[in-house]
């Protein structure tokens, strides 16, 4: 492993997921394309039970992460869960590959439909094709591109052939996909001076910074910022000693209030887990979400969606502080469910609104599937950070990252 794939995060890559029918090759595929051992392969079917992912650099897109996914046409006592694990998977994708090998294509039709309906650019993979003649590869490739519309490669996993070219066509698909929305793009340029604000208490990792933090700090050493990391405490003495006002300030947003009394006037303002949201998903829907709150009663139910699973702590944001908050405003009798890592219900309807963490664990497809999902059940979906800005009476002085164009 390169010292790029040990240090990229699996919601900063490039998610490929391959998906296919059991035993159609799919562990063997992704051992050719990664030259390493990393899944399972056997010819016992269901060998594929969660999905194994693999990280790699791929020149013309960068990392990667290659996503197994059990078989599709899983029968086995597990087959349910192990299809709601390639569900998930699928929900994550920024490409994907369809495996094909039976005679039989009518499953992989369905897949292909529900990654093309997401807008996730697909290609085909023939395996197996040391099992055909030369004539029969064509006539099929030739069939398969016809009926589904995308490139199909035939691939022989063992001797690696093909692989080059499941590669090059990996990266043809991602170079049609759209720039990537950065950080603080529309927020600062080189040489602003820009504050953040940090707070080391029981919730913060011993030893290192969150993983919104620690983004933050690079792209503004990236864009050439001045870049200046504080505690609260800090903050006074930090903007006392500063002979002109930051352009920017960006804090926890558990200190929203706080920061906010001591924000000059003319410097922006706003929290690591809005720009997550900008980020990650639709701020405009994330923001005007936000107003759902006024609606809610002591009968209204709110769920609080948490990327990662981590043991709560005694004052933990999405646990405690967020629903106490509302409580304040609400009533003691608000219903408050909280759900953590991929565990997001596949129906949202039963809630009056969802708000959701700053997604720094998952990619935007991911966070985007579930903003979807609500949307299409008609629920209002924020985040924290938001809610935090907007129950504290200053959301109207919160500064919101670019949209997406």
């Amino acid at each position: 492993m390169t010292g790029i794939q040990a240090s990229t995060s699996s919601a900063n890559r490039t998610q490929i997921g391959i998906f296919g029918r059991m035993n159609a090759g799919k562990s063997s595929l992704i051992n050719a394309l990664t030259d390493q051992p990393s899944a399972i392969v056997s010819d016992v079917p269901g060998t594929t039970t969660d999905v194994v992912r693999k990280p790699m650099e791929i020149h013309g897109i960068g990392a990667c992460l290659f996503l197994d996914t059990a078989g599709f046409d899983d029968t086995g006592i597990l087959a349910d869960k192990r299809i709601q694990a390639t569900e998930k998977a699928l929900a994550s994708c920024d490409l994907a590959i369809i495996v094909f090998f039976d005679s039989d294509t009518s499953l992989e039709g369905k897949w292909i439909a529900k990654l093309k309906e997401r807008k996730v650019p697909v290609m085909g993979v023939l395996s197996h094709m040391d099992a055909y003649s030369s004539q029969t590869i064509q006539e099929r490739v030739a069939a398969l591109e016809k009926q589904y519309g995308l490139a199909v490669i035939p691939v022989d996993s063992t001797s690696r052939h093909g692989i080059k070219d499941v590669l090059q066509q990996l990266v043809n698909l991602s170079s049609g996909k759209k720039e990537q929305l950065r950080l603080l793009d529309g927020l600062v340029q080189e040489g602003d001076t820009v504050v953040l604000v940090m707070p080391q208490d029981p919730q913060a990792p011993v030893g290192r910074l969150i993983q919104p933090e620690v983004m933050t700090i690079r792209e503004c050493l990236d864009r050439n910022c001045i870049t200046i990391c504080v505690t609260p405490q800090q903050l006074p003495s930090a903007l006392a000693s500063l002979k002109n006002s930051p352009e920017l300030i960006i804090t926890d947003s558990q200190v929203f209030s706080s920061v906010h009394e001591l924000c000059p006037k003319g410097t922006q303002l706003t929290s690591f887990s809005i720009l997550m949201a900008g980020l990650k998903g639709d701020i405009r829907y994330l923001s005007q979400s936000a107003a759902a709150i006024e609606s809610l009663t002591e009968n209204s139910r709110v769920l609080i969606a948490e990327c990662c699973t981590h043991a709560p702590m005694e004052e933990d944001i999405g646990r405690v502080k967020i629903p106490n908050m509302l409580r304040k405003k609400i009533g003691q009798g608000l219903k408050v469910d909280v759900k953590a890592g991929t565990d997001f219900p596949s129906d949202a309807s039963d809630y009056d609104l969802i708000i959701q963490c700053g997604g720094c664990m998952f990619n935007r497809r991911y966070i985007m599937s579930r903003i979807d999902q609500a949307k299409a059940a008609g629920v209002p979906m924020s985040n924290y950070g938001i809610v935090i800005a907007y129950l504290s009476g200053i959301m109207n002085h919160v500064t919101l990252p670019k949209e997406e164009q």
